[in-house]
């Protein structure tokens, strides 16, 4: 018998899906940082948008590749 508010089954545990880091992104507190410290969070996040825009480039030229070369 499971006793409520003191452990989870494994089950339980195993099922939560961790929480995106983009929403901890959006909830974290911007007032506590500095005028530099939030534009070196800009230049962060500036270069993962341009990575991420990269790697679907990337990726749609792969896939497009790999369509052209079945259609055959």
């Amino acid at each position: 018998m499971r006793r409520k508010g003191l452990a989870m089954d494994a089950e339980d545990f195993l099922s939560k899906r961790p929480e995106s880091l983009l929403a901890q992104l959006r909830r974290e507190d911007l007032d506590r940082l500095s005028v530099d410290e939030l534009g070196e969070r800009i230049a962060t996040l500036e270069a993962e948008i341009a990575r991420t825009k990269a790697k679907r480039d990337s990726a749609s030229a792969f896939r497009s590749a790999a369509d052209s070369l079945f259609k055959k």
